[in-house]
């Protein structure tokens, strides 16, 4: 079998994606000659190697765009790394319908040790690290090639919340905030609450919701279990040179950002 062969095999069954040593495997080409073909898609633009020893086939319903969505793709990466993973961020919050910002740039969160970002052709992706592994509010959604995992809409919130100064600021995901408050689930929220001990993420999250969508029982939920132990000023939005001050709000939040939404 070639590798045009092969590919062609893959894409009946809805792959868009393999590894080198699947194809070395499959062809009964030397590994040179493998090799040789691959290049030779590559320079066509039927195939891009995505990481090294693994590629991902263009079909021509992509070939203008040049790029997969990264739902074809994931599960078969991150196995090829043997690496967790979750879409997260921006690329969750438009899966979960929060669609307002238009990113070309995907999001994943992964555990640690972190990934450098991957930036090739029209691919940017950016690979973000926890520590605090997720032990539930992952979920496994389906795409034409199979399944992948996406954080829920309550850990899109939190996670955006959490990771705000490294991705353009509060400011810049408010309206997706607002519109993610849309698909929060109480029971999203109290599982979220069983396991994720950020207090200063669940902090900025019930001030937040408070003042996207006013008094409401999500934030009720969040603020019963940050009462279970002292919690402490912060700001909300950090700043390496600047403490937090008086607070007059029951999240001890000093507010030193004006928000402002687009909305």
């Amino acid at each position: 079998m070639t590798v045009a062969e092969y590919i062609m095999q893959l894409l009946s069954y809805e792959e868009y994606a393999f590894s080198l040593e699947e194809v070395l495997e499959e062809s009964s080409k030397e590994a040179t000659a493998v090799r040789r073909e691959l290049n030779r898609l590559v320079e066509k633009k039927e195939i891009i190697n995505l990481r090294k020893g693994f590629y991902l086939i263009i079909p021509p319903r992509y070939a203008n765009a040049r790029k997969l969505p990264l739902q074809l793709y994931v599960e078969k990466l991150f196995k090829y790394m043997d690496r967790n993973y979750y879409l997260g961020l921006f690329t969750a919050a438009k899966i979960h319908g929060a669609s307002h910002q238009q990113v070309q740039r995907d999001y994943l969160i992964i555990e640690r040790p972190k990934l450098d970002a991957i930036k090739k052709k029209n691919f940017d992706i950016q690979f973000y690290t926890t520590g605090n592994w997720p032990k539930n509010n992952i979920e496994s959604k389906r795409a034409d090639a199979g399944i992948y995992k996406i954080s829920s809409p309550a850990l899109t919130f939190v996670d955006l919340i959490n990771h705000h100064t490294k991705i353009g600021g509060l400011n810049r995901m408010l309206a997706v905030l607002e519109e993610l408050t849309e698909e929060l689930q109480e029971e999203d929220i109290r599982t979220l609450l069983s396991w994720y001990n950020n207090k200063s993420t669940l902090q900025r999250t019930g001030f937040l919701l408070e003042e996207l969508i006013g008094p409401n029982s999500f934030a009720d939920l969040i603020f019963n279990k940050l009462e279970q132990q002292a919690f402490y000023p912060i700001l909300l939005s950090p700043k390496s040179k600047q403490k937090p001050g008086s607070v007059n709000n029951r999240w001890k939040i000093d507010i030193n950002l004006k928000l402002e939404t687009d909305l």
